[in-house]
């Protein structure tokens, strides 16, 4: 009987993409997982079946790059669906139950490369669903910002513009825009 050395067992790991909306999150997301495909690695992508912005089930940024994904309802379905691949990718991770992370970390046990994209705060500048898990187990982090609209300085905070106080509400340019502290500060 073979016992595999344990030093020669594939390590995986987690890379969290976060920042505002408009900051490019998604976009980084896709290239990230672009450069894996032209790599030669097996790579599999999910988003939340709530997100139809764009797309059904396509992942797609604000500048129209898009990847195919599959839709799921329920971070476990991502462990059920993620066979035999180098590469995970999460689109919208804000929009997921806190079981992610722990999805997330299986995965990168198991030896697989996880790149999550998501929202770190909400439009009242609270830290957004699971993100905080996702954060403190993430090995890499790359923080984005947009550009305020208001008075052109880096924005990391994302202000609606429009709608009720409900959490999550899907939109675009039209209901939300990026913002520096003072700008979205001095609109409440």
């Amino acid at each position: 009987m073979f016992i595999e050395p344990l030093h020669s067992k594939k390590s995986g790991w987690i890379e969290v993409i976060c920042g505002s909306m408009f900051s490019g999150k998604t976009e980084e997301l896709i290239r990230r997982l672009k450069r894996a495909q032209i790599a030669h690695q097996k790579v599999e992508i999910f988003k939340p079946a709530i997100d139809t912005r764009y797309d059904d089930t396509d992942v797609v940024s604000h500048n129209d790059a898009r990847i195919r994904s599959t839709p799921v309802s329920s971070s476990q379905n991502i462990l059920l669906l993620a066979d035999e691949v180098d590469v995970v990718g999460i689109d919208e991770a804000q929009f997921f139950d806190p079981e992610i992370a722990n999805v997330v970390e299986t995965l990168a046990k198991n030896g697989i490369r996880v790149i999550v994209a998501g929202l770190d705060m909400d439009f009242k500048a609270q830290p957004f669903g699971p993100m905080p898990l996702l954060l403190a187990k993430a090995d890499y982090i790359t923080k984005l910002h947009a550009i305020c609209v208001q008075c052109g300085q880096i924005a990391h905070f994302s202000y609606r513009k429009a709608g009720d106080g409900q959490k999550i509400l899907l939109g675009e340019t039209d209901v939300y825009e990026p913002r520096c502290r003072s700008c979205y500060y001095k609109a409440e």
